[in-house]
Order: C-alpha cells, then sequence, then structure tokens
C-alpha cells in the first residue's frame, strides 16, 4: 500500500489492503508508541473501539482489540457508533486511545483504521510515521493479569453521545418534522434517537443496516431518496448522513439540497448572534463556493481557506482558537461540541436554528447564493507541472481577471492519478463551463504526457 496512512487514517479495500493482520500490528505499534509518549504512566491504560456497519469492521475491530489487548490495554468495544461518537467519548471517558474502523462514505467493499489520542483528537502525522515505523518490532509481551482485558458495552455508549448532543441545544425541536436517511450506517440508531429526544417528528429512511447496504445510493452522496421522502412526507426538512455520519447534508420542504457550504453559512450567522463565533471567523477550504465568501463578508464574517480535508480545517481551527468550520461536502466542525465533524450534531444544530427563529431553512439557506460552478478532470497530464508551467498559469491569471470579483478559477493535482482537476466558478452557468473548458483545454496542451 506503499505509505500507509493518508489524510483519514489507513483506507483501502477490506481483506485485501486492510487486513485482519495489518489491524492487530498497527494497534501493537499504536500502543507502543503513544505509550513511549508517557500516556500511559500512572495507569492502566484503555482505550475504546467503535465502528460503521460494514461487515468487514466485525473481524477488523476484533483484531484492534487483540492487538490492544496484547499489548496490554484494557478495551472498550463500543460495537457499531458514529465516528464523532468514538471521538466524544475518548475524550469524555478519558481513555488513551479510540480507534475507529470505518471507511465513512466510501463503497461497502471498503474499510479504514482511525486512531485517536487522548481527548479525541486525530493522530497528526509524525506520529503516523512513527506507528508506521515500528511495525513488526520485537517487543516484551505483557504476561498474567498485565495483559488487557476485553469488554463489550451493552449501549450506555450511545445513550451518553445522544445526551450530549442534545445538551448543545437550548430550544425544543418539538412541532418540526425531520427526514433523516441514516446511510444504512453508524448512524442508524443514534441519529433518530437524538433528534426525537430533542422533541422532533423524526421520519426514518435507510436506517437498516445489513452489513452489506452502507451508502448504497442512499445517504449524503445519494440524497434522492431523502428528497423524495422529505416532499412526501410533508417534511420541514430533511437531513442525510454518510457512513460513519461524521457529515450531514439536508434538504429543504421543497426538496431542494441544502450542502455544506450553505449549512455553513447558516451555522456562522447564528453563532455570531449569539456571540459564539470566535473572531467572527468561518474556516473554510478552497473548494468551497465563493458565494459562500461574498454572503459571509456581507454578514460581517471573515473566512479562512485551508486545503481540502477536515484535518487541515481542523488544524487552523486549533491554530487560531476558532469555533467553527467545515467542508462544501458536509463535514462541519463546531469546537465547543466536538473533535471532529459530526453529522448528528450538526443536522440537531441546524434544526434548532430553524426552530429558534421560525424561519424556513430554505430561507435561512438562502443567504449562500452558490455562484454557478463547473469541475473538469483532466487525465493523462503530468501534474507536476500544474503549478509551474508559466503558459498555463497565465491563462488562469487572464481567466481569473475575465471573471472578476464574481468568480474564481482553481487547479488541483489529484493525490493518486495523473490528473489535474480545473473548477471555475462564475455569475452564470454558461461562462463557468465555458472557461472551466478553455483552460481545460490549455492544461491537455501544456502538461499532456
Amino acid at each position: 500500500m506503499g505509505r500507509l496512512f493518508g489524510t483519514d487514517g489507513v483506507r483501502g479495500l477490506a481483506n485485501r489492503d486492510v487486513t485482519a493482520e495489518l489491524a492487530l500490528d498497527l494497534s501493537v505499534a499504536a500502543a507502543h508508541v503513544l505509550g513511549s509518549l508517557g500516556e500511559f504512566e500512572g495507569h492502566r491504560p484503555r482505550a475504546i473501539v467503535g465502528r460503521d456497519s460494514r461487515a468487514s469492521g466485525e473481524f477488523l475491530a476484533a483484531a484492534v482489540s487483540a492487538g490492544l489487548a496484547s499489548a496490554g490495554i484494557d478495551v472498550n468495544n463500543v460495537g457499531v457508533l458514529p465516528t464523532p461518537a468514538v471521538a466524544f467519548l475518548t475524550a469524555e471517558l478519558g481513555v488513551d486511545i479510540g480507534v475507529v474502523l470505518s471507511a465513512s462514505h466510501n463503497p461497502m467493499p471498503d474499510n479504514g483504521i482511525k486512531f485517536l489520542s487522548r481527548g479525541g483528537h486525530k493522530l497528526d502525522d509524525e506520529l503516523e510515521a512513527a506507528i508506521e515505523a515500528r511495525m513488526g518490532e520485537d517487543w516484551e509481551r505483557p504476561l498474567g493479569g498485565d495483559v488487557g482485558r476485553i469488554r463489550v458495552d451493552t449501549g450506555r455508549a450511545g445513550e451518553q453521545y445522544i445526551e450530549h448532543l442534545v445538551g448543545t441545544i437550548d430550544v425544543p425541536l418539538a412541532g418540526l418534522r425531520i427526514a433523516v436517511d441514516c446511510a444504512n450506517g453508524a448512524a442508524s440508531e443514534v441519529g433518530p434517537a437524538t433528534l426525537r429526544a430533542a422533541g422532533a417528528d423524526v421520519v426514518v429512511i435507510n436506517a437498516s443496516p445489513d452489513g452489506r447496504n452502507i451508502n448504497e445510493k442512499c445517504g449524503s452522496t445519494h440524497p434522492e431518496q431523502l428528497q423524495a421522502a422529505v416532499v412526501a412526507s410533508g417534511a420541514d426538512l430533511g437531513v442525510a448522513f454518510d457512513g460513519d455520519a461524521d457529515r450531514c447534508l439536508a434538504v429543504d420542504a421543497s426538496g431542494a439540497l441544502v450542502d455544506g457550504d450553505q449549512i455553513m453559512g447558516i451555522l456562522a450567522i447564528a453563532m455570531r448572534d449569539r456571540g459564539d463565533l470566535v473572531a467572527d471567523t468561518l474556516v473554510t477550504t478552497v473548494m468551497s463556493n465563493l458565494g459562500l465568501k461574498i454572503a459571509m463578508t456581507q454578514a460581517g464574517i471573515a473566512t479562512i481557506d485551508t486545503a481540502v480535508g477536515d484535518r487541515y480545517v481542523l488544524e487552523a481551527m486549533r491554530a487560531g482558537g476558532y469555533s467553527l468550520g467545515g467542508e462544501q461536502s458536509g463535514h462541519i466542525i463546531m469546537a465547543a461540541h466536538a473533535t471532529t465533524g459530526d453529522g448528528v450534531l450538526t443536522a440537531l444544530q441546524l434544526a434548532a436554528r430553524v426552530a429558534a427563529t421560525g424561519t424556513t431553512i430554505a430561507d435561512l439557506a438562502g443567504v449562500v447564493r452558490r455562484l454557478p460552478q463547473t469541475l473538469v478532470n483532466v487525465p493523462g497530464v503530468d501534474k507536476r507541472r500544474a503549478s509551474t508551467d508559466e503558459s498555463l498559469l497565465d491563462a488562469v491569471r487572464t481567466a481569473e481577471s475575465d471573471l472578476g470579483s464574481t468568480g474564481r478559477v482553481l487547479l488541483r493535482s489529484s493525490g493518486t492519478e495523473d490528473l489535474v482537476r480545473v473548477m471555475v466558478e462564475a455569475g452564470t452557468q454558461a461562462e463557468a463551463d465555458r472557461v472551466a473548458h478553455e483552460l481545460a483545454d490549455v492544461v491537455l496542451h501544456r502538461l499532456a504526457l
């Protein structure tokens, strides 16, 4: 697999790339690395292991638990819970390691392994590199009573998570009907239960995981079922999670999609009004629509751009002490309540804003006028020269000048393929299409392999 850790843990095809042997070895190495930092001194170390609903998560969770226990760590296997729930419990219970088995929004055959440090934070690149370096090393194994114990949670972990989420809002959701698409994933139980506990009338779809149907034409990557369900049930709004429920997209009463940029706009203004938006600043990625930035400027809210990926959003938030950030995909981080993106928390906060203002989600989302956006993938090119070819850069500068303040151009190189992505936003869809395809032709001409 080359370097094991990517931008969100170790991920690949389950039982080929991500095997039981790999899961066990990684867990032992993680125990050694975190232990060498003094994380376990003065107490018997503990870990929480959770997973999404994929069938492969069963054997991978068993392997991770075995590896940690063999290294002397007591394990609480909490079963199927969202990634943000495991992060919350890692911090709330003061355990030393959290582990999530999930491939998020990826297809069912994939799976992944994500480690969290004390406090529920993702590991930084240096720690991940150290874990890789210590895999397969000789080590002195604990014996007798020093080996770790494994217990299976009976449901209290999920209850604690729901109580935490409901405690983040101060307005009941009584009178709101909310349709929820659980993607047959990790939030199939706790997602609807949280909204019901907050007082909402909840209509549920795709909450029958069987180990094979996670993300299958449903959830935040396929919102069509939710859009139909909202209209058919007369719901005030709908929310869709992905497989591990760290993302949330929404749907208004007419069935129109409300994306992550619009959700961030709604929550940023709500937090500003409450005085909770630190430095009146929202952290976004370079892929957020320019319409969000224009709307935030008009609302007196600054925006800070990061590279694409929730870990980069979180790094910027922690560095600046900011309270809200996220991605267009619906990965929203609210630092006062979570250490990672949390789809159920986002849904709850969004519904609370609707309830508190008495305003429809369509009207709330209307503050963000999304500019037409066109994305063209250009394969078969030398992506390394995308940032240095002067003729290409001149073409980009000319296009940006022509688009003015209501348009922009973004070139991104794929991390895994010989491919460059050209993204253009403009005042009209026709203009965005034209400029994107013209620049794609320049990319192909200048960078062809």
